[in-house]
């Protein structure tokens, strides 16, 4: 493909994303798609043949930027305190990056739950693996006793919601894009620190 044909499909992938948050997978149209990404219809379908196509692509480029990470980081040869520490500062920099994830991904969990879980297990994430480092990390009292989906939906929680509730966080303290923008980058360390406190013995 050329490199125009390369930036066509980013513009069209990126452009999907926007509108598929904004109208989930059933209210997104391929017309809406296709202005937004400022070209006809007809080179939409040739990129992409139908609506299910497009979405499985830009559902891809979401699932490649966190599941094997998150799989890594799980795998990891890291005492658990070293480990949710790289985790958050990985999630968190990974929202940084790609800020419309977390309404992606709600929004998919919605409308198709079976399109996430097909991702997650083609990634291979197995957690498992996390429940046997806390058991065996909790016998030698290095933290305490916790269920391992306890653990994941504290950190994945906190991670997210300040994305996913922006406008509402934003104007009740009153920040501008900048000092928002700021404070995202704050949460890594806020929520390792509250994370680590929480399994403490």
């Amino acid at each position: 493909m050329t490199i125009a044909g390369e930036n066509t499909e980013n513009q069209i992938l990126t452009a999907a994303s926007q509108v598929f948050i904004l109208k989930g997978f059933d209210g997104a149209r391929m017309q809406a798609i296709a202005d937004q990404a400022g070209i006809n219809k007809a080179l939409l379908h040739y990129y992409f043949r139908s609506k299910e196509k497009l979405f499985d692509a830009v559902f891809s480029e979401v699932a490649a930027n966190l599941f094997p990470a998150m799989k890594q980081v799980i795998e990891a040869e890291l005492e658990m305190k070293e480990k949710i520490t790289f985790f958050v500062k990985m999630y968190v920099k990974t929202l940084l990056e790609n800020p419309f994830i977390p309404a992606f991904v709600i929004n998919t969990l919605n409308t198709n739950p079976n399109r996430f879980l097909t991702h997650i297990k083609k990634a291979g994430i197995n957690p498992m693996l996390l429940q046997k480092q806390i058991d065996e990390e909790a016998v030698l009292g290095l933290i305490r006793p916790m269920k391992a989906e306890h653990l994941l939906v504290n950190i994945i929680s906190m991670c997210i919601f300040p994305f996913v509730a922006r406008p509402i966080i934003q104007n009740i303290f009153e920040m501008n894009n900048d000092e928002y923008q700021l404070y995202l980058e704050s949460r890594q360390t806020e929520i390792v620190d509250f994370v680590l406190k929480s399994i403490t013995v």
